[in-house]
């Protein structure tokens, strides 16, 4: 029942998220200097042009018939068309949006073999050799930027050694460089953190429990005060790999992937509102789902939650 009503309550704040969110970005495009139908125009544009763009973008109708209007084409995902390839703009999201997604899944798996082995034994053997690079590790990997370990990447393993191909995303090994940059800098935050929470772990009473009934040392480390490490690393993981998301979007122009970032870019530079506005809301629906998704797993394995506890 527990559970339940934190379902409730979680799906209630995700609506009311993409709610604020899709009302900011409204109001946002309609404060800002400057009529939009203008800036695509152009300056030079004739009155008739500047008012043809008014009506394709709505601009010409009331503020509050424009804003339900905005609000009942979230809730069906339809954000018009492009203004300049006349697409409808969820149609070119969805197009893409599975590449920048693989991507940002390759970057947590990196993350993770990064993370898990190397924070566990930095937490088991402290002071040791594995705990010294884990600690340089995480240093390194969180002060060096994921676009700037990807440009290296690329000088590296696609233009001296060439073992890897230099730009594109037609296969898997496009993908390979661009996942190691991406989860480099999440694998380092990981890292400290299963390392800081297996250390707390091992030092609870339980595990002083478990050792004086002379349960071996491996079932004590990995079985036991491993699984309880993980809880909180559940709830970290799903807020990084939304940064994953945000952090491909950028790694995709530096290889030239045709991913959602990439759209989101060249809109940007070509003015294209509906492009703009309905990746933004694109992007906070799928971060807002993926912390949804995240506090769900959390209470499912949260022992407390289970047992009805607080």
């Amino acid at each position: 029942m527990k559970i339940f009503r934190l379902f409730l309550r979680k799906a209630g704040r995700l609506l009311l998220t993409v709610f604020i969110i899709s009302t900011a970005v409204f109001f946002a495009l309609r404060i800002i200097p400057g009529d939009p139908a203008l800036v695509v125009a152009g300056i030079d544009a004739s009155p008739e042009t500047v008012a043809a763009i008014q009506t394709r973008l709505g601009t010409d109708r009331p503020i509050l018939a424009q804003y339900e209007e905005w609000l009942l084409s979230v809730l069906r995902f339809d954000f018009g068309a492009s203004l300049f390839s006349e697409e409808k703009v969820s149609a070119l999201i969805m197009d893409r949006f599975p590449l920048t997604l693989v991507l940002a899944l390759l970057g947590m798996a990196v993350a993770f073999l990064l993370a898990l082995p190397l924070g566990v034994l930095s937490a088991v053997r402290r002071w040791s050799f594995w705990d010294y690079l884990g600690m340089i590790v995480s240093q390194v990997g969180m002060a060096v930027p994921s676009f700037w370990l990807g440009i290296v990447l690329l000088l590296m393993f696609a233009v001296w050694i060439r073992i890897f191909p230099l730009f594109g995303g037609e296969g898997p090994l496009h993908l390979v460089l661009p996942a190691v940059a991406l989860g480099v800098n999440r694998g380092a935050v990981l890292l400290r953190l299963v390392r800081t929470t297996m250390i707390e772990e091992l030092g609870k009473e339980y595990i002083i429990t478990a050792r004086s009934k002379g349960l071996p040392e491996r079932v004590i480390r990995y079985r036991h005060a491993l699984r309880n490490a993980l809880v909180p690393v559940v709830t970290v993981s799903g807020i990084q790999f939304g940064y994953m998301l945000g952090g491909a979007i950028i790694l995709e122009q530096v290889f030239s992937l045709p991913g959602v970032g990439r759209l989101f870019l060249s809109a940007i530079y070509q003015r294209d509102f509906p492009v703009v506005q309905g990746g933004v809301i694109f992007i906070a629906i799928v971060f807002s789902l993926i912390n949804f998704l995240v506090d769900m797993v959390y209470a499912l394995v949260n022992p407390k939650l289970q047992a009805g506890g607080g």
